[in-house]
């Protein structure tokens, strides 16, 4: 490794001593180095330098859109992984959660793991760090896979809950803000989908090709967590469906809402069409019979009235009104 001096910016290193958690001040053989925002383009490239980490592996992380994937380059190896985050857009509009890419790279001697934001899954991990032996770095992968997978879980969780929140909110009363917490919902479950799906396909290839050489045990490590992974898919996928159909399932109650209001406007129109005829035709300045009659008035308002009820009585037979 290389004697230039570190860069300061937000870079921990953890070594596990007596099955404790303890953060040093160098990245020595053996430790777990944490890479944190905020990110400067010009410190990774004493990072790079000091750890002998290609520049390209430490600034993927930078790219919120890069795809799960790895590499290997002068036998430094590189996996980038999606994990879910909430989203802290100021945007109404915008999804609760996003999906960011957690870049975990292999080093000769260090495990260095680089992340645009924090997130929950690299904060577990630490949680439980004095449980893992930082010299058995694919152990490491794997744990730290297990972590982004449970994050998965849980965020899935708190998204069904939220849904069912507002549709009971909906049933209640149809408000647009409601529909709106829905929408934002399902664009999340769009970004969970589809990172599952990334990450699924990344770790069957790594135990298709064997790409951190594990053991037999290691390898039933990662099949699990492929399973897992493939259930998590599978009920944001569920959960996908499921909100989709009560979005249609509104649109049409809403339509057929608006469909029954208008009715209801036509027959009002239609009802009181006639007695207004009615009053139009003997209000005319013409000879009608009824000119020197006292009782002129009450005989036109009630075939006014007379009609109306009998137009009315016979929507309401139809059952149209």
């Amino acid at each position: 490794m290389s004697g230039l001096p570190l860069p300061r910016f937000m870079i921990q290193y953890f070594k596990n001593i007596n099955q404790k958690t303890v953060e040093v001040d160098k990245p020595e053989n053996g430790v777990w180095v944490n890479v944190l925002p905020p990110l400067k383009q010009e410190e990774f490239s004493e990072l790079s330098a000091a750890l002998d980490i290609p520049i390209d592996f430490l600034t993927d992380s930078l790219d919120i859109d890069e795809r799960s994937r790895f590499e290997e380059e002068d036998n430094v190896k590189l996996i980038v992984i999606k994990t879910p985050t909430e989203n802290n857009s100021f945007n109404e509009s915008d999804a609760y959660y996003i999906t960011i890419p957690i870049c975990i790279i292999l080093t000769h001697n260090q495990v260095v793991t680089v992340n645009s934001f924090e997130n929950a899954a690299i904060k577990k991990f630490l949680n439980t760090f004095q449980n893992r032996q930082p010299d058995n770095r694919n152990m490491m992968v794997l744990k730290i896979f297990e972590k982004i997978v449970q994050n998965f879980m849980e965020h899935l969780k708190e998204i069904n809950q939220r849904r069912n929140i507002y549709e009971q909110k909906l049933y209640a009363a149809s408000r647009n803000e409601h529909l709106l917490e829905l929408m934002r919902i399902q664009k999340s479950l769009v970004y969970l989908v589809t990172a599952l799906r990334s990450n699924e396909m990344l770790m069957m290839k790594i135990e298709r090709t064997n790409f951190l050489g594990l053991t037999e045990d290691e390898k039933e490590i990662l099949n699990d967590l492929i399973v897992d992974n493939s259930q998590a898919l599978e009920m944001s996928n569920i959960y996908t469906n499921i909100l989709s159909s009560t979005l249609d399932a509104f649109a049409s109650i809403i339509a057929n809402n608006q469909n029954q209001v208008l009715k209801r406007l036509a027959v009002i129109t239609i009802v009181l069409t006639f007695p207004v005829l009615i009053a139009s035709l003997f209000g005319m300045n013409v000879p009608s019979g009824f000119e020197h009659s006292k009782y002129a008035f009450y005989i036109v308002a009630f075939l006014s009235l007379g009609i109306a009820l009998i137009i009315g009585w016979y929507f309401f037979r139809k059952k149209i009104f």
